[in-house]
Order: structure tokens, then sequence, then C-alpha cells
């Protein structure tokens, strides 16, 4: 079933040409905000926006699915609600039409009548995109369709791409913030086992002509299916900056004596967590943004582990790094579950699974990872990391 895995690739860079074209003009971007509603709100975030771009991304990817892949399309499931309301009070369902004409009159009603915005946006959405990877070509494996599901994160990282810095400075190849932390997430998974199967990471924003300002964005992908394991890695990605691939080069994690673990956490970390990880990893704890991104730094391994304690993350922002990770020995675990889990039992970790909504939960929330998470690329580096980990925990714990 390789060939929806050429399909998604292609489908992922059409979204990030929407992303980059919507970024690209100061005017128009303005005009896409919109504050989300009530049931679809964030916890995490005071001000939590939604963009007409991340809607168009989730639509096109739907679209372009059930085109090739009849009956692919509902089973594509993301964060975004396609409902709009105008300033006419108009309540507008955003779906593609099939002619740029269609869309560019229903963008208009969105837009409220805005018709340069409208024609600019729908020339993009309609814009055939030719992408794929050869290594796929020679990959004959077939995946029944009627077990796949899909979760997408249409535009990860909402936050950094409205605000469109360009300028961070990466720490050891790790940008803190930036629209190098915005990622497009596609992650196929089986729909009876919640297994991740096929994993697709778009990065739209890696690299700036200085001249044009056109940026330019790379493409991460995985299969994991039966003790097939392919991943776009192998060989190793050249097409990084030198400053990244200096970084990664000279990353050995067995080489940093008594601190042999790199990790990647989100600014919001819990006190403990941050006081247990620098007694576990001294000064390599790199802060950033995007959940899609800071799982995309251990897929680059830029960073060894990135664990997450809050309830925060939610199934579209998981499954694609998941995959990408199964297809390179690692994985994505519960960070709750890993951490009451006597590892003497011999007992499996527990990986996360992408099937079953929370039960008693309601809107977004019963897709959350509530136990947290940690992403690795390493069974063995993990259990060390846990036992570790754990040791510095335990004070805290008998205290609570």
């Amino acid at each position: 079933m390789s060939d929806i895995l050429q399909e998604l690739l292609r489908v992922s860079e059409k979204a990030a040409n929407i992303a980059r074209a919507c970024r690209q003009q100061e005017t128009l971007f303005q005009l896409l905000i919109e504050e989300k509603k009530e049931g679809e709100k964030n916890k995490k975030f005071a001000v939590d926006f939604k963009t007409l771009a991340d809607v168009l991304v989730q639509e096109v990817i739907k679209e372009n699915m059930e085109n090739k892949f009849p009956g692919l399309g509902k089973k594509i499931f993301g964060e975004e609600s396609n409902e709009f309301t105008n300033d006419l009070g108009e309540k507008i369902i955003m779906r593609l039409g099939p002619t740029e004409e269609e869309t560019v009159a229903l963008l208009s009603k969105v837009l409220n009548g805005n018709k340069l915005a409208s024609e600019a946006l729908a020339k993009v959405v309609h814009q055939d995109v030719f992408f794929s990877d050869p290594a796929l070509d020679s990959v004959e494996i077939n995946i029944p369709q009627d077990i796949l599901g899909i979760w997408v994160d249409p535009i990860d990282s909402t936050y950094q791409y409205i605000k469109g810095s360009a300028d961070i400075t990466p720490n050891q190849g790790i940008f803190p913030s930036g629209l190098q932390c915005v990622t497009v997430l596609i992650g196929v998974y089986d729909i009876q086992t919640g297994v991740p199967l096929m994993g697709v990471i778009n990065q739209p924003f890696v690299s700036q002509d200085l001249h044009t300002r056109r940026w330019r964005g790379q493409c991460y992908w995985g299969l994991s299916y039966l003790g097939t394991n392919i991943h776009s890695l192998l060989p190793p990605v050249s097409t990084r900056s030198n400053s990244e691939t200096q970084s990664q080069g000279t990353q050995n994690p067995s080489s940093e004596g008594s601190c042999p673990f790199s990790v990647v956490i989100s600014t919001s970390e819990k006190e403990t967590i941050k006081g247990a990880l620098s007694r576990v990893c001294g000064e390599r704890i790199f802060r950033a943004a995007g959940a899609g991104y800071k799982s995309l730094c251990v897929i680059l391994g830029l960073a060894d582990i990135y664990i997450f304690s809050e309830d925060t993350t939610f199934k579209w922002d998981s499954c694609a790094a998941h995959a990408i990770l199964r297809a390179m020995g690692g994985g994505m675990v519960d960070l709750k579950e890993c951490l009451e889990r006597n590892p003497d039992t011999g007992l499996d970790l527990p990986q996360l699974v992408y099937h079953v909504g929370n039960e008693g939960a309601a809107g977004v929330d019963q897709w959350a990872n509530k136990g947290g998470l940690i992403a690795y690329r390493s069974e063995k580096q993990l259990e060390t990391f846990l036992s570790r980990l754990l040791q510095h925990l335990a004070p805290v714990a008998t205290h609570t």
C-alpha cells in the first residue's frame, strides 16, 4: 500500500504550499485568524486560534485522498472543524469545490467578499503538485485499505505559524520557537488495533532564500507493518543545513559521560519533571515549540527523548511521528503508565494507541494523550532513561 503513502507525501507537500502561501502575504494572513469555538479550545493556551489555512489544509488532504482512494476520505480525522462564521454572521461549511471558481466563491463568503485573497488561496488549493520519493517505488506491501484510519494535524504549532518568527537561532540544531517548529502531520493507524502504520511529517519552513524571502521545506516519512520497516532517513538525510548536520553528527548519546541523554521538552513542562530531568540529563535539556516538531527532533537524532507530562497533546499530534519512530525501532509511550509500571514484571511498554477515545471525555479531550508521552528511538535507551528518571522523581512522589 505504498501508493497510499506516496499520495500522502504529495498531499503533505500541497498542504505545505498552502501554509507557505498564507504566510507570504501578511495582509492576507491577518484575515485568516479566527478564534476557536468553545468545544474545540485547547486548554494549554489562554488564546487559541483557528486559521483558515488549517481548515483548508485538512479539507485538501481529505478531498485528495478520497479522490484517489474512494472511501478513505471519511476515515480522515483531525483537530479542525470546517465551520466558519463571517462578519455577517453567516455559518459556512468549508468544503472544497471541484473547480477553482467554486472554491473562490466559497472562500469569498468566508473572507467577507475579499476576492483577491480568495483567488490567491483557491489557486494554491487547486494547483497540481508533483512530489514523491523514489525509495517507495520499489516497496511492495499490501495493507488492506479497510483497516486504515488517518489522523491529521494540518498545521501543528499554530501559535508559531501566526507569530511567524524567521530569525530564531537554533540551539545545537533545535529551534526553541519560530516557523521551523511548524509541521504538517499525517498519521495512518490500524482501526482495529490502534497501532500506527504510516507517518508523514512535512516541515514547510526549513530554510528561507535571503533574496526572494521564499521558504523551502522538508518531508519525512516512515512505514511499519508486519515486520516491514522503512523510513526516509535511510540513507541519512543530507538536505539539512550544515549547522543541523554537524549538530546531529556530534551528538553521540553514549559519549557524554554521566549525562548520556539529551531531551527535548515543552516550555510549559512541570517543575517536578524539569527538576528530575536536570539531574538525569544535566545541561542537555532543550526547549522547543510544537509537539510535532519536538517528535521530529527525536526522529532526526537531535535529541534522544521527547517527554511531556501534560494531557494537552492529542492523537493527531503524535500518530505521524509514532509511525516513523516505530519504523526506526523506537516508539511513543504513555508517560504516566511508564512511571507506574514495574519493569521487573517484563510487561510491554505502554505504547500509545489511536483507535479509541478517552471514556467520559467530551470535545477534543476525548482524543487527548491523557497520560502524557515519551518519544524515543531506542527501547534499551528508554528503559535506562526511565529507571534514572524514576530515581529522581521518587523523593518528590513521597511528599505528594
